[in-house]
């Protein structure tokens, strides 16, 4: 399914047919250019970046790479190719056909839906802004833009759905996309983890495989839902997404690479001395990230989420492969929740659970990348494991929000807790410490000490190619 190149806007959506949605878009481009040059990768704008556009969605080789300048980068809106003859699969409506057209009695809930998830991906761009001046190489440097630009094409997916679907109030919310900035303290954006600083590369390694994760399982979702054009286009949103999944794992096993390396040549005590990220202070990152992603999954037990799933709004993690009945009316689900001083599992409606589910899809995901980290450190003989914390860990949202829990899933006293915090989470000194290793390292071939390079360059091309040129 070829995208459509010639006009002002690439698209696979007939832009050129719909004449007033088409202004309206070219309406709204210019405050995004702005927003791009004033809030996106700052110092980068003039440099041509070996980056990667699509030029179909269809399952085979969708992409091409060259050479461009971030504000020449063809934005624009993509659908994944339609099935014939689909139906909802889950819900109240289970069977029917899918909506092409917002149903008027859901138009208000599935505006808020794309709003929120339209939201985060302007708000990724605006935490990394700053973060190419101390690229630890020009490998690693293309790769966060190329993150970047793909992460303002999701925020044009939304904006086309909230402009072609939603008249005027639609177009007010794509304004209000670019007036929400992250970390604002007038206008913030409306997820906590994207009002949250990625000040170095370990956190932009950490973010982009959990945060990012949490954005597969949400993407997933709504890819199941019973309108069209929004599973459509998280469908292919999600053949991005995965690129930035792989950043972060990969990133984070390049450190703990490195980190091995040292820890063998001149002691595990001693990496710090010699350029390295320690592993405790690396756990201590996974386990900021870790628990601030969890967050955003919601409530375990919520009313919302259970209207969205019966509304056949937004369904669960490759809703086909469940094996009940897509309704959950009568069924339950076991889940952890907090009783007094104690965590207890038992039994709750599947419906109100649907949260949570989702997070046990991500934690067993999450689990695997630390498992391929932890070979690392095993094949170089050393006696440390990294460990996802504990789910209740470090929580503001939902049951164990308000209570002092222990990576190991001890509730303690919050006096207990704070003294302990500086084992669990970065400290200040761990923070100016990460931040004293992030130089830049701009020659081609060329990597900072603190990471070790990665096992092959991108499309085939050399680890000492000019992917940016300065």
């Amino acid at each position: 399914m070829s995208i459509d190149y010639s006009g002002q806007i690439p698209n696979n959506v007939n832009l050129a047919d719909n004449r007033r949605l088409r202004r309206a878009l070219e309406q709204w481009q210019p405050g995004f250019l702005r927003w791009w040059c004033e809030l996106g990768p700052h110092g980068f704008q003039a440099a041509d970046v070996y980056l990667r556009t699509a030029i179909s969605v269809d399952a085979e080789g969708w992409a091409t790479f060259g050479y461009v300048k971030m504000p020449d980068y063809r934005w624009g809106i993509f659908l994944a190719e339609a099935e014939p003859g689909r139906t909802i699969g889950f819900g109240q409506h289970k069977g029917e056909p899918v909506w092409q057209e917002v149903p008027g009695e859901h138009r208000g809930t599935l505006r808020r839906l794309i709003v929120t998830q339209g939201d985060t991906e302007p708000a990724s761009v605006e935490q990394q802004r700053h973060l190419g001046a101390t690229a630890p190489s020009l490998y690693d440097l293309r790769n966060l833009f190329q993150v970047n630009v793909e992460e303002a094409r999701h925020l044009w997916a939304m904006v086309y759905l909230l402009q072609a679907y939603f008249g005027r109030d639609g177009r007010e919310e794509a304004e209000a996309l670019l007036e929400r900035h992250s970390g604002s303290s007038d206008h913030p954006r409306i997820l906590g983890a994207f009002n949250e600083p990625t000040p170095d590369w370990l956190s932009f390694f950490m973010f982009t495989y959990f945060t990012d994760r949490d954005g597969k399982y949400q993407l997933a979702s709504l890819a199941e839902s019973g309108f069209d054009p929004l599973a459509r286009t998280c469908r292919f949103m999600l053949t991005e997404e995965a690129h930035h999944m792989f950043v972060g794992e990969m990133g984070v096993a390049r450190v703990v690479a490195r980190t091995c390396e040292l820890a063998k040549k001149y002691g595990i005590d001693r990496v710090c001395e010699y350029g390295g990220i320690e592993l405790p202070i690396i756990q201590r990152y996974l386990n900021f990230h870790y628990s601030v992603s969890l967050d955003l999954f919601g409530s375990e037990l919520s009313t919302n989420a259970a209207n969205y799933f019966s509304a056949g709004l937004k369904g669960r993690f490759r809703e086909t492969e469940h094996p009940d009945d897509h309704l959950l009316t009568d069924q339950t689900y076991l889940l952890l929740r907090a009783d007094g001083e104690r965590l207890l599992e038992g039994r709750e409606s599947a419906l109100l659970a649907i949260n949570e589910m989702l997070r046990d899809e991500y934690i067993r995901d999450s689990a695997r990348g630390v498992a391929r980290w932890n070979k690392i450190i095993r094949d170089a003989g050393l006696d440390f494991e990294l460990r996802l914390p504990h789910r209740g860990f470090n929580r503001r949202i939902g049951e164990f929000s308000g209570l002092w829990i222990t990576p190991g899933g001890e509730i303690i006293s919050e006096e207990s807790w704070r003294a302990n915090e500086g084992g669990w989470l970065p400290t200040s000194g761990d923070r100016e410490f990460v931040k004293s290793l992030m130089k830049p390292a701009f020659h081609p071939g060329e990597f900072a000490g603190w990471v070790a390079p990665p096992a092959r360059g991108i499309n085939h091309q050399p680890l000492d190619f000019e992917y940016v040129k300065m």
